[in-house]
Parts: C-alpha cells; sequence; structure tokens
C-alpha cells in the first residue's frame, strides 16, 4: 500500500516535533511544591512535596532525590540544620519526609533529584512553616 506524499509528509513532522520536544525538554521544567506548608513543630513532623512537570502540570514518579538539606534560610539561620529522612507515599509523584524541627518558623528543604528520562538534576526549594 502506498502512502500518499501528504501523509508522509504530516508523519515526518510529526517526528521531528517529537524529537524537537524530547530535545528541548529540560530541568526547569519541573518544580516542587509542598503538599502543605504549615507542618508540626518537633520531633516526627512529617511534611511531603510534589514534583509536577510544569508544561503538562502532571506529577512525576520514580524520581530519585539526593542531596537534601532542611535548614532555616528562612529565617535568616541557614546553619540551624534538621535530621530528616524519607518515608514511603502512595501517591504519584509525593516524595514524604519526616524529620525532628527544633523550632518554630521558617524552613527550607532543598532537594536534588534524578527524573526517570531526563539528563539534567532536577533542583527545587520548598518552604515550610513550623508551628507549634
Amino acid at each position: 500500500m502506498k502512502l500518499s506524499t501528504t501523509l508522509r509528509a504530516g508523519l515526518a513532522s510529526l517526528a521531528l516535533s517529537l524529537i524537537a520536544a524530547a530535545a528541548l525538554a529540560d530541568a526547569a521544567d519541573y518544580k516542587f511544591q509542598p503538599l502543605k506548608v504549615d507542618v508540626k513543630n518537633g520531633r516526627g513532623s512529617e511534611f511531603a512535596v510534589r514534583l509536577l512537570h510544569k508544561p503538562s502540570g502532571k506529577p512525576i514518579t520514580g524520581a530519585v532525590l539526593f542531596r537534601t538539606r532542611l535548614d532555616m534560610a528562612p529565617d535568616n539561620m541557614a546553619s540551624m540544620t534538621a535530621k530528616h529522612e524519607a518515608m514511603p507515599s502512595t501517591e504519584p509523584g509525593v516524595y514524604r519526609f519526616k524529620a525532628d524541627l527544633t523550632m518554630a518558623g521558617g524552613w527550607a528543604f532543598r532537594i536534588m533529584a534524578k527524573v526517570p528520562g531526563e539528563a539534567d538534576t532536577v533542583q527545587g526549594t520548598v518552604v515550610f512553616k513550623a508551628i507549634d
């Protein structure tokens, strides 16, 4: 069966646009956002971030988060850090953590992540507020 010239041109154009879209993907196309800004102050405080693909608005699952840091930079106390650990999550694109927050106030959670299919490292900072 022969394909018409117009159909072939259309398929070629579609293929090129898909390749171009993949080539234009960038770490800046992703963002982290808090599920809730206010978190409980103290030991065992839980917080979560969602990783989204900005152009599509879809959550990103399967990212590998590394080099995380939780500190009080929003309150000009970046040297005050809190230990934290990853927890399981059942929601797509949601990454949960538990921390021992030692003071009420603003906490910045800095994250680096490897996203499936993305060559560059995705980085972000999410600000939470620990409340008593």
